[in-house]
């Protein structure tokens, strides 16, 4: 089960986002590239303010030291693949979910490595990533499962519309199933870190990236709750990575990722339910 477990995760993954690329054109996946204003938006949420309120959160709560690292690490990963599907059925735009999707993740290989070394000149923190390390995560969990998508959709775009839905459901489930073994081993470690500001630190970093989204994502009701989505949450595969790679003796911070990713889906669903009411009242503007 220790093996098959974490295969299982990978696989269900990858065949997230293989679904969304079943479904996406090239002309999908370069929609952020041709339009800079949304993409520059974008990327001051993900990989600006969250850093820093990430770093403001370390230091005025102060919570455990895995709670921090796994804090600024989440800050610094991009979209998680489920991120893709909760948009989706929100109404959100394939083309914004699909170039969003492709843009932070071709940008976190130069950005998450830069802004490390950005922290540790001002933090004073042994802080480091190569970019090759980035790009074998992103490449593996993202990028090779989209454009595999695509080709499967070029070859055949019939049977693509067709198995696109089942394909994505399978996965989903398979996902969560294999999730439950995972948090029942760890949920002692991960119960452990509530307190000390832990919670409050969490809470605040979801309000702010799902705030600063909504904002930041233009006049498109749909674009704004996709951007608030991908905002708040986090990849937490890359968060465990980067924590490991520069503090590999603080053991319980993939336990505060896992702490993450549940106090977002929980703090998330008010801000869903409030952004479908707006978008069934709100009129539909002109797409271009």
């Amino acid at each position: 089960m220790a093996t098959l477990l974490p295969l299982l995760l990978k696989a269900s993954l990858a065949l997230l986002v293989f679904s969304l690329g079943l479904s996406a054109t090239l002309q999908d996946t370069t929609h952020l590239f041709r339009r800079p204003g949304q993409l520059a938006r974008a990327l001051v949420a993900m990989f600006v303010v969250m850093p820093i309120t990430a770093l403001i959160l370390a230091r005025t709560l102060d919570p455990p030291a895995a709670v921090k690292i796994a804090l600024v690490a989440l800050a610094l990963s991009p979209l998680p693949p489920t991120f893709s599907r909760k948009a989706l059925k929100q109404g959100g735009r394939l083309s914004y979910v699909a170039g969003l999707l492709v843009a932070a993740t071709l940008l976190a290989v130069p950005l998450i490595p830069l802004s490390l070394e950005l922290i540790e000149r001002n933090r004073d923190l042994p802080l480091q990533m190569r970019p090759a390390a980035v790009l074998a995560l992103v490449f593996w969990s993202l990028l090779l499962p989209l454009l595999a998508g695509m080709v499967a959709r070029k070859a055949s775009p019939a049977l693509a519309e067709r198995v696109s839905g089942p394909i994505n459901t399978i996965a989903f489930a398979v996902l969560v199933l294999g999730v439950i073994p995972i948090l029942v081993r760890v949920w002692p470690a991960v119960v452990s870190l509530v307190g000390n500001g832990t919670l409050l630190a969490m809470v605040v970093l979801v309000l702010v990236g799902l705030a600063v989204g909504h904002l930041l994502g233009g006049p498109d009701p749909e674009d704004r709750t996709v951007l608030a989505l991908s905002t708040a949450a986090r990849h937490p595969a890359i968060a465990i990575a980067i924590a490991q790679a520069n503090f590999p003796d603080q053991k319980l911070a993939p336990a505060a990722v896992l702490l993450y990713v549940l106090v977002s889906v929980i703090v998330g669903m008010p801000y869903l339910k409030w952004a479908k009411r707006r978008h069934v009242a709100a009129p539909v503007p002109a797409r271009s």
